[in-house]
């Protein structure tokens, strides 16, 4: 060869960051030998074993070596690989114990304590042996125990996989490292399998070199280990079996010891060539019976042995794989013996090898060689003449896409071809799963809420995604359909199904699960994280490892069920109920198929299973999910009646909807609603109303006028002709006459009093509207019984009244407040007595005609009381005002007035309270903590009346006189009452008859403070026919008097309480007695002049801390 054709030196490429690798220990020793170090380490090629699915490569790697320094190892949380070391060696020569033990065995302790205090887990001590010093020293022990020394001292404690206390020994008086490794294992036989470099050998000599080797490997460990060892390595040595198996396989192809017929002359002489260049066996195995040599060489010699030699192989491989675990590596080798016996014609023994290594590879998403799989299965199946099986197989990989569309295509004609021969026996079918064959996307009903009437017409839209890569002719497609009725006869009717059932119509069906597992493409990522165990007492690393936090994800339990392979066991439903389409082409991709069928008998319809047949070929899918139903009914005639705001205003006219569902009746000329009027409620006629029909679904169908004809006793609506199943809606006005409950007595202390329950009337507390319900019964044409509705009215108004003085000068307060959302426009105020008094006059005060009430507004009314002789004891009022909506134009109709009653009794002023407060003596205003007086005046403004005659009035010679008690109440606390705050006097009944009382009262705070309330009881005697009725809520505790609780307004019992008693006639020891009680005089009875009515106080001089009332 040409100087010029000489090849060129192989490149090597220079790192430039380079792997950091720090050097402890006997750094002179280091020194030595980095030269040599740094040339040879590069040159010699390492194995990269990369991550998963990816083939190791050899590389030449440089090291940066530097000395160690406690500063170069990482900090917690730094994980910078440019400055990461990521070996630690310590470097020694030390053979001699004593130094051992004095220096350098401490030197490596803290070089070991430094690395676990950084989490350091990978480093290498290496011990270097020098001839010329072992001559010099006499004490040296053998260079093993130095190494066994450190190895137990610093190695045993390690449980860490990940660290390396590897010991490299150096033989040489250089100092040169020398490592030499010789080991036979699976990948580097490969290697030489596959390369051969520079050697030109026969095909089949190196399979013939690689079987050897590892038998022979095998062999020596067997002659050196146990039973008991070689079973616990099983997993380092099953890989050479593997490797051995697949050579011999190799061999037996290649040398037709495999093929139905035999090997031929070629394949006779190629066998030939490969015993001869074995050579003669080796003298050391010539004497054993199964040595490799005589394994091979009679392996090679007939089919037969062969055939044993290989089975053997294969059965101890597959159960050494299966003992450790590695179940997918022993399905593997039982795929080569289906290939196997597939050559030698023996389908039926294939057939379970391929089953197996298809169920673990659906198990594991192996998408690939489940394909490959799939058609090796296919060609046993075939062979075997199991046709359900092979038809299974075939639509599973006409549908797969990892086949090309010509095999595709293949396997889909397969199916077609077995579909169009004539069946051996008619009506026989072939069921197998629809999952390959085409799938479920999505349903839509027509009408959408999948609800029908008895009668009508239901359309049910199918989308199927054919997975076939041809069109295919599908004879029919079949729904079945399992028909119920609800319990006890119950029918849903069309309002109720409405509601519950979905609004468009469409379902969704999720993809079906694909005929294996997910990949592991799809799987969640690892979630790995590092696991350290500490020793509890000196916080040494004991252990370390990495865990999986996410392996309930990865590791879940795959179903028995899930090789399509094997029959399908899919039963055909018959049913009485069916939907079917008839000739339907299915092109590769979406197909929309539309079923129609007519209702016949109410009930639920659920679709349980879907089939397509292509001649005695059906394929189903057993249930839809998730459920499909539609519903049949068949419905009573029904009327509803409601109204069109939320609720129905009384004196005005309001809107009521009138809704008739005809259900199975057919509305027919003449048929009317007979309405039965209500007194309090008119129903309005008006010319223009009209009626809308429509069907069920919805749609308009027709509108026509309603006649309307109205007695003093029933309104009668004329209906519009309408068939079954339709509604007919239409809209009437209604008016409720507005009248607030009638009221009695007198008002409470804001001058309202409580409604009566009238009319169920159901007004609560707060400000809600007292409503009134009216009962109409209605006739309907389809039922010989009436329909009785109620509609509820509410009040938009809420009145009260009040009665007003000004000394003996009385007025009537009218309060209309407006508690709906409307506003209104009130005119026209009255307010007359009904008893038609002719001496009493109500003069209103109100001067505008008209006056708007907004909403949640109120609107006042006063009228003053005035008479010319003696007033009446009681009066019996009525209030009205009319009214209208303000937002409206003029109505139609006039509306009738609101109207309002109620009853004031003993309004008459019979006394007039005046109190005055006076500074102390020498003082012009009052001052904080000083005692002031208080005079309270009780003046009678008239003589005997009526209303004076009870059990209180005395009579003596002169003049009538009445037994009154007075009381002093402060509830503001401004005041202080000191001594008595309360007594009895007897009032002469007699005009300008006066009373005063004095007592005492200090201010607590300064400022502008209103006077104490003074209020006034009539005392009765104790033998009133009143008093044997008190109970234990009418005393007041160490007080002789009782409360009359017929009053509205009676004495605070703890301010009576907090002052003690001022009655001396009574005693604790008097319980049990008939006592006198107190009778609360009305408000209109007493007029308090002094009302309102404010003292200046002023602060004390030496106070600190002002207090000021402001009222």
């Amino acid at each position: 060869m040409d100087a010029s054709e000489e090849p060129l030196p192989p490149v090597i490429y220079t790192m430039e960051n380079k792997p950091i690798v720090t050097c402890a220990g006997d750094q002179n020793l280091f020194t030595s030998v980095y030269p040599t170090l740094s040339q040879q380490l590069p040159r010699e090629p390492m194995e990269w074993r990369r991550s998963y699915g990816r083939a190791p490569k050899m590389i030449h790697l440089e090291s940066n070596f530097v000395q160690f320094k406690e500063e170069l190892l990482p900090k917690e949380g730094n994980k910078a690989l440019l400055t990461f070391p990521f070996l630690h060696i310590y470097w020694t020569e030390c053979c001699d114990t004593e130094v051992y033990k004095a220096t350098v065995k401490d030197d490596l302790t803290k070089w070991q304590n430094v690395l676990k205090a950084h989490s350091s887990v990978d480093w290498l001590i290496v011990i270097v042996e020098n001839d010329a010093k072992k001559k010099n020293k006499t004490n040296i022990l053998p260079r093993t125990s130095i190494v066994d020394k450190i190895r137990n001292d610093f190695c045993n404690k390690q449980s860490d996989r990940r660290s390396l206390p590897l010991f490299s020994r150096c033989c040489s008086s250089s100092r040169t490292p020398w490592c030499s490794m010789t080991s036979w294992t699976p990948s580097s036989l490969s290697m030489w399998s596959t390369s051969g470099p520079g050697v030109s050998v026969p095909p089949g000599a190196l399979d013939c070199w690689v079987f050897l080797s590892c038998l022979e490997v095998l062999q020596r460990i067997e002659g050196c280990c146990d039973r008991t060892q070689i079973d616990s390595n099983i997993a380092h040595t099953v890989g050479l079996w593997s490797y051995a198996t697949e050579k011999l396989k190799s061999l037996g192809y290649l040398c037709g010891l495999v093929s139905e017929k035999g090997p031929n002359s070629e394949d006779l002489n190629r066998t030939v060539d490969l015993l001869a260049g074995l050579g003669a066996e080796r003298p050391e195995t010539a004497n054993t019976a199964q040595s490799p040599y005589k394994k091979l060489k009679e392996a090679l010699s007939s089919v037969e042995a062969f055939e044993k030699h290989y089975l053997d192989l294969s059965h101890a491989t597959i159960e050494m794989y299966t003992s450790i675990g590695r179940i997918r590596s022993a399905k593997f080798v039982g795929k080569d013996l289906a290939e196997f016996y597939m050559r030698k014609k023996a389908p039926q023994k294939a057939e379970i090898y391929l089953q197996g290594a298809l169920k673990n590879y659906l198990a594991e998403g192996w998408a690939l060689p489940i394909t490959h799989t799939r058609k090796q299965l296919a060609e046993c199946q075939k062979h075997l003449g199991q046709i359900e099986n092979y038809l299974q197989t075939s639509s599973l990989l006409a549908s797969d896409h990892h086949l090309t569309e010509e095999e595709r295509k293949h396997f889909c004609q397969e199916i077609l071809d077995f579909a169009s021969q004539p069946s051996d026996s008619p009506g026989h079918k072939i069921v197998l799963p629809m999952q390959s064959f085409a799938q479920l996307r999505d349903l839509h009903f027509d009408p959408s809420n999948a609800v029908v009437h008895v009668g009508g017409v239901l359309c049910i839209e199918i989308t199927m995604y054919s997975q076939m890569p041809v069109p295919v002719h599908v004879e029919q497609i079949v729904v079945n359909v399992h028909f119920s009725i609800e319990k006890n006869s119950y029918r849903k009717t069309a309002e109720w199904l409405t509601k519950h059932k979905m609004s468009n119509g469409i379902i969704n069906f999720p993809p079906e699960t694909a005929p294996f597992p997910v990949s592991q493409n799809s799987l969640p990522a690892l979630e790995l994280y590092e696991m350290f165990e500490r020793s509890p007492s000196d916080n040494s690393l004991n252990t370390t490892g990495i865990i999986c936090r996410n392996v309930h994800m990865l590791l879940r339990r795959q179903e028995s069920s899930s090789s399509l392979e094997m029959p399908s066991g899919v039963a055909l439903e018959e049913g009485a109920h069916v939907l079917r389409c008839s000739h339907v082409t299915l092109e590769p991709g979406a197909n929309q198929i539309t079923f129609r069928t007519q209702a016949k008998e109410p009930g639920t319809y659920t679709l349980r299973q879907l089939c397509a047949s292509v001649g005695s070929v059906w394929f189903v899918l057993p249930h839809i999910y998730p459920i499909v139903q539609y519903d049949v009914y068949s419905q009573e005639p029904q009327l509803h009646v409601e109204p069109l705001a939320d609720s129905l205003l009384a004196g005005i006219p309001q809107r009521v909807k009138f809704t008739v569902t005809t259900g199975h009746y057919t509305i027919k000329n003449g048929d009317s609603l007979q309405l039965s009027n209500a007194e309090a409620m008119l129903i309005l006629c008006q010319a223009e109303s009209r009626a809308m029909v429509y069907s069920n679904t919805r749609e308009q169908s027709s509108d026509a006028a309603l006649r309307i004809q109205s007695s003093d006793k029933v309104t009668s609506i004329s209906l519009p002709v309408a068939p079954a199943y339709h509604v007919i809606e239409f809209e009437l006005e209604v008016l409720s006459l507005p009248s607030a409950p009638a009221l009695g007595g007198e008002s409470d202390m804001l001058g309202m009093a409580e409604p009566h329950r009238k009319h169920k009337d159901k007004q609560k507390t707060g400000h809600c509207m007292v409503t009134t319900d009216h009962k109409v019964s209605i006739d309907c044409p389809w039922s010989i019984y009436s329909t009785v509705i109620a509609l509820t009215f509410s009040v938009p108004f809420r009145t009260t009244h009040a009665l007003l003085s000004s000394g003996t000068r009385k007025y009537v307060q009218v309060c209309v407040q407006n508690l709906s959302e409307l506003d209104f426009q009130l005119s026209d105020s009255y307010l007359v007595d009904t008893s038609d008094s002719t001496d009493l006059q109500l003069v209103p005060l109100n001067t505008q005609s008209q006056q708007p009430i907004y909403s949640k507004q109120s609107v006042f009314f006063v009228w003053e009381l005035k008479w010319t002789e003696e007033p009446p004891p009681s009066l019996h009022c009525r209030f009205s005002v009319g009214f209208s909506p303000a937002s409206e134009e003029q109505l139609s109709i006039s509306l009738k007035p609101y109207t309002y009653e109620f009853k004031v009794e003993n309004f008459f002023t019979l006394y007039n309270v005046k109190a005055e407060i006076f500074p102390p003596s020498g003082m012009e205003y009052c001052r904080t903590g000083s005692l002031c007086s208080l005079e309270v005046s009780i003046t009678r403004l008239s003589d005997l009346l009526e209303v004076d005659k009870d059990e209180a009035l005395t009579e003596s010679d002169e003049h009538f006189s009445t037994k009154l008690m007075y009381e002093v109440v402060d509830n503001s606390s401004n005041w202080a009452v000191c001594g008595k705050s309360c007594g009895v006097i007897s009032m002469p009944v007699a005009a300008r008859a006066t009373h005063r009382v004095h007592m005492e009262v200090m201010p607590l705070f300064a400022g502008y403070l209103p006077l104490p309330d003074v209020r006034l009881f009539k005392y009765l005697p104790h033998h009133s026919a009143h008093s044997s009725q008190l109970d234990a809520d009418s005393w007041i505790e160490n007080d002789s008097l009782s409360v009359d609780k017929h009053g509205d307004d009676q004495p605070d019992s703890s301010s009576l309480k907090s002052r003690g008693s001022v009655h001396s006639a009574c005693s604790s020891e008097h319980k049990g007695l008939p006592m006198p009680r107190l009778q609360a005089l009305p408000a209109g009875q007493v007029f308090n002049s002094s009302s309102g009515t404010q003292v200046l106080v002023i602060p004390s001089q030496d106070d600190h801390v002002l207090e000021v009332s402001v009222t």
